[in-house]
């Protein structure tokens, strides 16, 4: 099975599910982040950690990855060996997967960082989710940009 592999069976859960999400005022512009991640082996999933912060200016997909990678630092804290990411941004986990093509240079190093950290998993899966099914990190992210002001 490789690193992006979906479960070999519907039956098999990740230990823990992380959603993510970056948003900046405009693009670029102030930026922060939000993850929240949860334990999904029970139902309803319990709250694990949650991050929500600012990161200065950046662009939105650049917070998407940093979101990403602070949403990773905090699975990792947990010691499970499977991951299931959630994002909203197509971009994010195309680019993981690597359907897309990194052409960004402001991308490039956060995506080989982001690839190290998902190689630390036994099993990850990543999932592109309409925004909708990602308020609670969405929210974060506001959050963080209205606390700045």
């Amino acid at each position: 099975m490789t690193l992006f592999d979906p479960p070999e069976s519907s039956d098999a859960r990740p230990r823990l599910a992380m959603w993510c999400d970056g948003g900046s005022r405009g693009n670029p512009g102030p930026a922060a982040i939000g993850a929240v991640v949860r334990d999904a082996t029970v139902d309803p999933p319990e709250l694990l950690a949650e991050v929500s912060e600012t990161i200065g200016v950046a662009t939105n997909n650049v917070a998407e990855y940093r979101a990403l990678l602070a949403g990773l630092d905090a699975a990792a804290a947990f010691g499970h060996d499977e991951l299931l990411v959630r994002a909203d941004s197509l971009l994010l986990i195309e680019q993981l997967r690597g359907r897309y093509k990194v052409r960004s240079a402001l991308l490039a190093p956060l995506h080989a960082s982001a690839r190290e950290k998902l190689r630390h998993w036994h099993r990850v899966e990543l999932m592109h989710v309409r925004r909708e099914y990602n308020k609670e990190a969405d929210a974060l992210v506001n959050k963080a940009l209205d606390a700045a002001g």
